[in-house]
């Protein structure tokens, strides 16, 4: 139990050391305008400069707004990528035909990048925002379902013949061995699916006019404040960073075998 609690201690450590060094590295280099060739400092602001515009992007009456647009976004996309993803990844991972029918169509849209998507939605459908939730929808949708065929594909097949030699129905099965044992894969197609969601956010809300933290991050750009954009930037990893976690978090309360397995 010592040992247990000495290493956690030391790993959180590790991780805080290596955050001091970043925060050691960023201001020095900015402050003496470093400019190593590929890499140059000379217009990246300090956290001095990083932090007042973060206050005074809290203290803005348009904070609320750009927060809650991207959250409501991401929810959205979010939710119906999780849905389809999960339900597609059970299909093709257990059925030969479905996977033939569906794997190559979907095969062919996971290499295209968000960016390239967005003409097509606008096109597709009849508001910005409708366009931009499905961009967040692409953005955590292959992940899902890739992790989701993962698991399914790697439930042991032993496992099965014993349900069905024991009179288990499809349906029975497939709630009794198959979700349990493709759980752990889903859970982290799920957080990796919420961290691309806010990834391409920005690639999203470059077709909004209005509100949310990638367009802020975009118009901070455009009008070169520099320092909103990190803020910007800051949020969207904090904001991406929480909710993954969360979901890892829920998923050990909901694989507690899994998490008891790792733990050994």
């Amino acid at each position: 139990m010592a040992q247990s609690t000495a290493s956690g201690i030391s790993r959180w450590a590790l991780r805080a050391v290596s955050i001091a060094v970043c925060l050691v590295v960023w201001p020095t280099a900015s402050t003496l305008r470093l400019n190593l060739g590929l890499v140059t400092f000379v217009n990246v602001p300090p956290p001095t400069d990083v932090f007042l515009a973060a206050i005074d992007f809290v203290q803005s009456t348009k904070a609320f707004d750009h927060v809650t647009s991207s959250l409501r976004r991401v929810a959205s996309g979010y939710a119906i990528a999780a849905f389809v993803g999960v339900a597609l990844g059970l299909a093709i991972g257990r059925s030969r035909r479905a996977a033939d029918v569906l794997l190559p169509p979907l095969e062919l849209l996971r290499p295209i990048p968000a960016v390239a998507w967005i003409p097509l939605a606008v096109l597709l459908f009849p508001s910005s925002e409708a366009s931009m939730i499905y961009i967040t929808f692409i953005g955590a949708l292959f992940p899902i379902l890739l992790n989701t065929i993962h698991g399914v594909e790697n439930v042991d097949p032993r496992l099965i013949a014993s349900a069905k030699s024991l009179g288990g129905t499809q349906s029975a099965i497939l709630r009794e061995v198959i979700l349990p044992g493709a759980a752990p894969s889903i859970v982290t197609g799920l957080a990796i699916g919420m961290g691309t969601s806010w990834f391409c956010l920005v690639t999203a809300e470059m077709i909004s006019g209005q509100f949310g933290i990638g367009y802020y991050t975009w118009e901070s750009y455009t009008i070169q404040n520099y320092a909103d954009i990190i803020v910007g930037m800051i949020l969207i990893g904090l904001l991406g960073m929480g909710s993954s976690a969360l979901l890892r978090w829920i998923g050990g309360l909901l694989t507690p075998w899994h998490t008891v397995g790792e733990a050994r």
